[in-house]
C-alpha cells in the first residue's frame, strides 16, 4: 500500500528543519559548455530546500539565455533519489512560524517548473532513483526524461493534504484515458521501465549505463535537439525493452478509464462501491485514507486543467497551494506521516460531504502576487 511505502521511507529518513539550505545542498558545474545540476542532499534522499530551488532557477534562466551554453543536465547525488521532493516537515516549520520561506519555495518551485517546460535547450532530467511529490514536477517538464530500473515516480500529496501540484496536472491530464486521475488521487508508485510507459519517462536507460550517457552527451560536438535524441534513443535500444512485457497497468486500464471518470470525488466514490471487484474495493480504501479536502482539489486541478496551459496550471497550483498553507490538514498531514509517524491523520473536515464548495473555491481564490508569466 502507498502508505506503508511512505511510511517505510520515512523511517529511514533524518528529518531536517532548514528550508533556506546550504551551499553543499547544489552543485553547479559548466563541462565541454554544457550544464550539470546536481542535487546534493543524499542524507534526505535530496529533498529539495529553497537554496537548491532558487539555484536550480537561476542557472537555467542564466544558461538558456547563454549562447556558451548548448544543453543541460541535471540529477540527484547517489542512486537512491531523483528527490524525494519538498522538505515537508521544514514547510510546515515555515508555516507555522509565518517567516515567509514557505511561500517563496511555493512560488520560485512553480517558476521552475514553468521554465523547465519552455528551456530552449536541450534539458535532460536523469531519474535514478525516486522522484516523489514536487520532484515529479521538477523532472517531467523538460524535453527529456530519462528513467532507469530504480526510478519510482509517485505523488504522494493526497497523503499528506496537500494536492498533486508542481505541474504534475499538466503532465497527468495527458496520461492516457483516466490513468493521470488514478495516479494523482491515489497515489500509486510506478517503477522502472513503468515510468516510460506511463509517460513520466521519455526514454529508458540501465543505472550501470547512467555515467556512460552522460559523458557521450557531455563530449557532443555540436549539441541539437537532433543529436541529443541520437543519443538518448541509442541507449534507450540498448537496454533490450522487452515490448511484450505490458505496463503493469496495462490490464486495469479499462477498469481506471471507467471508475475514474467522474467529475466529482463522490461520483468516483460511488463508481468503486458499486463495482464490488476486490481490486475497486481496495482503490477505494486507499481513497479514504487521503485528505477529503486534497482530493476535490486534486480532481478540480484535473478538470478544470484539461484544456489550459502549463503556465496556468502552476498559477492554480500556486493559489491552491498557499490556501493549504492557511488551511489544516497538511499540517496534520505532515504531523501524522512524517513527524509523530503515527499514520492516523485527522483530516478537518473529516468527511467528503463536508468538504463545501466554499471550502474548494477559498483555496482557489487569486492572490495578490499571483504568479504570471
Amino acid at each position: 500500500m502507498n502508505v506503508q511505502r511512505l511510511r517505510h521511507l520515512v523511517k529511514h529518513t533524518r528529518m531536517v528543519s532548514s528550508l533556506a539550505g546550504n551551499p553543499e545542498d547544489l552543485l553547479i558545474q559548466s563541462i565541454n559548455s554544457k550544464g550539470v545540476i546536481t542535487w546534493n542532499r543524499p542524507n534526505v534522499f535530496n529533498a529539495f530546500n529553497l537554496f537548491m530551488i532558487r539555484g536550480t532557477y537561476q542557472q537555467l534562466q542564466e544558461w538558456d539565455s547563454d549562447d556558451s551554453t548548448s544543453l543541460v543536465i541535471i540529477k540527484g547525488t547517489g542512486d537512491k533519489a531523483f528527490s524525494s521532493g519538498g522538505d515537508l516537515k521544514a514547510v510546515t516549520d515555515s508555516g507555522r512560524k509565518g517567516d515567509g520561506l514557505h511561500v517563496e519555495l511555493y512560488r520560485t518551485e512553480y517558476s521552475l517548473n514553468y521554465k523547465m517546460g519552455t528551456m530552449k535547450k536541450p534539458l535532460i532530467a536523469i531519474v535514478n532513483g525516486m522522484a516523489l511529490g514536487g520532484a515529479v514536477g521538477l523532472s517531467v517538464h523538460g524535453r527529456y526524461r530519462v528513467a532507469t530500473e530504480k526510478a519510482i515516480f509517485a505523488l504522494p500529496e493526497c497523503s499528506i493534504g496537500l494536492f498533486p501540484d508542481a505541474g504534475a496536472g499538466y503532465v497527468l491530464l495527458r496520461m492516457k484515458g483516466q490513468l493521470g486521475t488514478f495516479l494523482g488521487l491515489t497515489c500509486h508508485w510506478l517503477k522502472g521501465k513503468d515510468t516510460l510507459h506511463a509517460g513520466y519517462a521519455t526514454h529508458y536507460v540501465e543505472s550501470a549505463k547512467v555515467g556512460e550517457l552522460e559523458q557521450a552527451l557531455l563530449e557532443l560536438k555540436n549539441p541539437s535537439f537532433e543529436n541529443v535524441d541520437e543519443i538518448l534513443n541509442h541507449y534507450n535500444e540498448k537496454c533490450q525493452i522487452d515490448k511484450n512485457k505490458p505496463f503493469s497497468l496495462a490490464s486495469r486500464q479499462e477498469d481506471i478509464d471507467r471508475l475514474f471518470s467522474g467529475n466529482t470525488v463522490e461520483e468516483i466514490f460511488e463508481a468503486l462501491h458499486e463495482d464490488r471487484s476486490e481490486w475497486a474495493l481496495e482503490q477505494l480504501e486507499i481513497l479514504r485514507k487521503m485528505s477529503p479536502t486534497s482530493l476535490k482539489l486534486g480532481l478540480h486541478l484535473l478538470r478544470e486543467g484539461a484544456n489550459t496551459d502549463l503556465a496556468a496550471v502552476v498559477k492554480l497550483d500556486y493559489r491552491i497551494s498557499q490556501g493549504c498553507m492557511r488551511a489544516h490538514d497538511f499540517y496534520e498531514g505532515v504531523r501524522a506521516r512524517l513527524i509523530d509517524k503515527d499514520q492516523e491523520p485527522r483530516w478537518n473536515p473529516a468527511k467528503l460531504e463536508d468538504v463545501t464548495p466554499e471550502i474548494v473555491k477559498e483555496h482557489l481564490r487569486p492572490l495578490d502576487d499571483d504568479l504570471n508569466f
